[in-house]
């Protein structure tokens, strides 16, 4: 097993005392246990410091004397003069509090330590008492071994996976199971003639982790007390929240309990219209009055881009009792909005806001990627910790900055959504991405990044393929909203290769053994994670490349068809989907748009995937331009995922109230909201 490397960085101004500071150290760390690998190394100045810290992702610890001063340069040439006899006239470099800021908004997951004098200790841990700082030296005692051990200690409480470590230590004393689940162990598939390869094939552990709650020592998802929550709190902390949870269905789950949390029936929720569909799932289960933000769009690639900054201000403006706004940072192809002045504006009125950050759990641990939701201010922030950090797929975290957060109102909904019986791998691999995070993520970021720049131009020089930039997908009205790009989500424009979208994934998949994490109609998107290694993005290049040496003449592509705007919601959506309602076919018998559907209003959701946006969803009135979207998607996208639409033998239906259902169901405009208790 490889050992860790970890570097410990102390900023001293004084060469002779920061080398031997730095000489005991080192022979403390030499002589003492050091299961992580620790060395010291210095820097004489601020500047200096804060290189390294950029520059090496192995520091996890860093020192800073209180004041550091910088020798003037008169005062040195007057101190040669007289061969060092007079002291050089120093000026102050930088304050310690203006220095731990700088670090923390490079490196947020460092332990920062101060090194005082005693008789000034009152005044600097007053003027950094609100600052990330772990703990003090004095610079007079020089216990250097003492302070190897606290600094060792350290790093091992930021190491810790509280829950992950109790999984082991109860799977490796191999208790004899009375319980649940079935396999016991594995033992129902070991040996077994018909199922064993299976065993094989998952690996013992995969069963020996597969426990259930009555494992006391295990904690319970549903109401954590123990290494659950231990593991919760390290995770907030690490991730910048008052609060996180783990939770086991996936960012999907997560918005719908937030939803439900903050949501009484017919109170008012602003929303991107481009939000993920459990999203709008939510806002049927919550009872919600949605106000939907129709996205910008790039109609050149089929890109769905932010809500323009203007029409969410004035949203904010225009429906003042509004609940909460939910918006998608990053969306799939990596664009994520300017957050703080959206959420300042959603704050002053008393707007709660929640923040999809699917796509963008990695961000917290580089500062090219930040700020995070949490860090612009945002209330909720839900995350799909596998989808980019090591997290198990479904693993999600919620994080919560709310300072009128209910927690027994979120945990009653938290336990309606979430099983009695969680897969306690899932969790344990939360704990260990968080662990991996804080410890190496910067590192791991650091170098996928590079990766990434170095891919871009790879794959710009096959000529046949061309790297969308920034500029290339933002669409126009939202080009003066601050908006930046994920540089990790990498869009290729495929319309010079010779292939359409479809043929070039095949071929990717079945002569290259590459897969791609989407498409449209002109374009591919890759997806870069801490997982990506230079040998995938070489293989990924020399396949693009021979696709592109053959030289094929550019094809016309089919466009996907624009989707059309929202039109308008006459029912709450809760109170069109719970209606039995009635199927009606898209076509009429002479296969053309069936004119009964117009004016008619849907019951269900209907999303084409990709772009995975819906048409439709319960309450919205369908007009004839929604039918011949929907009839061109069909005949158009003939592989496409149609979410909603229901096959009668070959005739494609959608669910519509029937017509005594919606005399039965209250209009929009004359639904209440009811209030929910304080």
């Amino acid at each position: 097993m490889t050992q860790p490397t970890s570097k410990i960085l102390l900023i001293n101004d004084e060469p002779l005392i920061l080398k031997e500071f730095l000489k005991g150290l080192n022979a403390a760390a030499r002589a003492l246990d050091n299961p992580f690998g620790i060395s010291f190394i210095g820097a004489l100045t601020a500047k200096e410091g804060l290189q390294l810290i950029e520059r090496d992702g192995d520091i996890q610890v860093v020192i800073v004397d209180d004041k550091l001063y910088a020798v003037q340069d008169g005062g040195r040439r007057q101190a040669a003069r007289t061969g060092g006899a007079r002291e050089a006239p120093r000026s102050l470099q930088v304050s310690a509090l203006k220095l731990v800021q700088k670090i923390t908004a490079l490196r947020p997951e460092l332990d920062l330590y101060i090194l005082i004098e005693k008789e000034k200790e009152d005044q600097i841990v007053d003027a950094l008492f609100a600052e990330a700082v772990d703990g003090y030296f004095y610079r007079e005692e020089r216990d250097l071994r003492g302070m190897y051990r606290i600094l060792n200690a350290q790093i091992a409480e930021r190491a810790r996976t509280p829950f992950y470590d109790a999984l082991r230590s109860y799977v490796l004393a191999a208790k004899d199971a009375w319980h649940t689940p079935g396999h016991s162990s594995g033992d129902s598939l070991r040996g077994s003639p018909w199922v064993n390869e299976f065993h094989e094939f998952m690996g013992e552990h995969v069963f020996d982790a597969d426990l259930s709650v009555s494992v006391k020592a295990l904690d319970s998802l549903m109401e954590p007390t123990g290494v659950i929550a231990e593991s919760q709190q390290m995770a907030a902390k690490a991730f910048g929240a008052r609060k996180t949870f783990f939770a086991t269905n996936g960012t999907s789950t997560a918005n719908k309990v937030i939803l439900q949390t903050l949501i009484a029936p017919g109170e008012k929720l602003l929303l991107d219209r481009n939000c993920h569909k459990s999203v709008h799932h939510g806002v049927v289960l919550s009872g919600a009055r949605p106000v939907y933000l129709d996205s910008s769009v790039n109609k050149k690639f089929g890109v769905f881009g932010p809500v323009p900054k203007a029409t969410i201000l004035k949203a904010i403006e225009d429906h003042a009792g509004a609940q909460l706004l939910v918006l998608t940072s990053c969306t799939y192809d990596g664009l994520r909005y300017d957050l703080k002045p959206i959420v300042d504006a959603a704050h002053a009125r008393n707007i709660k806001v929640l923040i999809d950050e699917a796509w963008y759990s990695h961000a917290r641990f580089h500062p090219d990627l930040r700020p995070t939701a949490m860090e612009a201010g945002a209330d909720y922030a839900t995350q799909s910790a596998h989808k980019t950090l090591s997290a198990f797929s479904q693993a999600a975290f919620i994080h919560v900055n709310d300072a009128g957060f209910k927690e027994h109102l979120f945990r009653e909904n938290f336990n309606m959504h979430t099983s009695t019986s969680p897969m306690y791998s899932m969790i344990a691999s939360l704990d260990v991405s968080r662990k991996q995070a804080v410890m190496e993520g910067y590192k791991l970021l650091e170098r996928t990044l590079m990766l990434a720049t170095e891919l871009r131009e790879q794959i710009n020089s096959t000529g046949a393929f061309r790297v969308l930039e920034l500029d290339d997908l933002l669409p126009d009205e939202v080009k003066g909203d601050g908006i930046r790009l994920d540089p990790t989500k990498i869009t290729v424009d495929i319309s010079s290769c010779g292939m359409t979208v479809d043929e070039l994934q095949q071929e990717l998949y079945s002569r290259f053994n590459i897969t791609v994490e989407k498409s449209t109609f002109n374009t591919i998107t890759l997806l870069l994670t801490i997982g990506t290694t230079r040998s995938k993005c070489s293989r990924l290049y020399d396949a693009l490349m021979r696709i592109a040496r053959a030289q094929r003449a550019p094809r016309r592509l089919y466009r996907t068809p624009d989707l059309p705007p929202f039109t308008e919601l006459l029912h709450l959506p809760r109170d069109a989907y719970y209606c039995g309602g009635e199927l009606v076919p898209l076509l009429d018998e002479n296969d053309q748009p069936n004119r009964q559907l117009i004016g008619r209003i849907c019951a269900d959701q209907v999303v084409p995937y990709p772009p995975g946006i819906p048409v439709l969803v319960p309450g919205q009135l369908i007009t004839d331009n929604i039918v011949e979207y929907l009839i061109r998607y069909l005949r158009v996208q003939n592989k496409v995922e149609l979410h909603g639409v229901v096959y009668q033998g070959y005739f494609p239906s959608i669910r519509v109230l029937s017509a005594a259902e919606e005399k039965k169901i209250a209009p929009l405009h004359e639904t209440a909201p009811e209030r929910r208790a304080a």
